[in-house]
């Protein structure tokens, strides 16, 4: 077994130990920061399909994950008041049609989004999915109905079939359960033919062009799926907080899932559970020291970027990834 293999299964085995250690001792909050940590690498794997596997920097994938807090939000706010949204559809607190929204509602915003920035590329496609962010932001802090810049309180967590979503042990292992879905999603991708054209478009796009496929279709394919992951990390987020704000829609949002993946290992399949964990624990330890933790944070990445291009779990293994 490959080393990295190892210590794949070990950091997911720990992230699901911690929480079953901490209800034992009673450390609840404990159990809150380790849903975290499975929210935001959710997000982040979203994301590294699009950036690890298809070279896309994209810096409007916040919108994606506002997009999936404020679907979670309004539904739930609906089935809570009773009143029927546009054309008359009915709110729901089922977590299952939540996250079917939030995938339809993320594929179509991500595919009308991608149509038009990937006929751009480099330091143009980074500004125009910003862009895009900053309108679907700017939309949200001037619709009134549902909170403007104030965001929207859910008052109660959505539900999920058999479960008590409002117990913190029950709620992480729903957001656990996904995220090793969007994990294995994401292995399966970069093992087909799709995942290893995407790859190769990533690497040289004109040769991929000159034996008959077209790249376009690839990416956009990958930047709707990535998209679509992205969003149902955003209802968990929203469910976790029991609040959506409009901070979820900025481009600070946008670049918080970039440092985990850089942080974690670009491209690797672990590598935004390692940097989720990674920036979790470091806003929780240092956060209490100073309000300038994230001084300290760019140190990191900093010498991330310069000396362990591997990232996290690059440096475990002992390789570095180039290109």
């Amino acid at each position: 077994m490959k080393r990295e293999t190892i210590i794949n299964l070990v950091l997911a085995a720990l992230l699901l130990a911690v929480p079953f250690i901490a209800q034992a001792m009673g450390q609840t909050f404990t159990i809150t920061l380790a849903t975290r940590i499975a929210i935001l690498a959710l997000a982040a794997t979203g994301l590294n399909i699009a950036l690890g596997l298809g070279g896309l920097v994209s810096f409007g994938h916040a919108a994606f994950f506002g997009v999936g807090g404020y679907v979670a939000g309004i539904l739930s706010a609906h089935a809570f008041s009773g009143e029927p949204m546009v054309l008359g559809f009915e709110g729901t607190r089922q977590m299952l049609i939540v996250w079917l929204v939030a995938i339809t509602a993320a594929g179509l915003l991500g595919l009308l989004i991608g149509v038009i920035s990937l006929r751009t590329s480099g330091v143009y496609f980074i500004m125009i999915t910003l862009a895009f962010a900053q309108m679907v932001y700017y939309f949200a802090i001037s619709w009134p109905a549902y909170g403007g810049e104030d965001g929207l309180s859910i008052a109660v967590r959505n539900q999920f079939p058999g479960v008590n979503s409002m117990r913190p042990l029950n709620f992480f292992l729903i957001c656990y359960g996904v995220l090793i879905v969007g994990l294995v999603l994401s292995a399966l991708i970069k093992a087909s033919r799709f995942g290893a054209a995407l790859q190769a478009v990533r690497q040289n796009e004109v040769r991929v062009a000159s034996i008959g496929i077209s790249p376009m279709p690839i990416r956009l394919t990958a930047f709707v799926i990535s998209a679509m992951l992205t969003a149902v990390a955003g209802a968990l987020f929203a469910d976790l907080n029991r609040f959506v704000s409009p901070s979820m829609l900025s481009w600070h949002m946008s670049g918080e899932l970039i440092v985990l993946i850089i942080l974690g290992g670009t491209g690797r399949l672990m590598g935004p559970v390692a940097g989720a964990a990674l920036y979790v624990i470091l806003e929780y330890l240092l956060g209490g020291l100073t309000e300038r933790w994230q001084f300290f944070l760019g140190l990191i990445l900093l010498g991330t970027v310069l000396f362990a291009r591997g990232g996290v779990i690059g440096l475990l293994a002992g390789k570095v990834r180039h290109g």
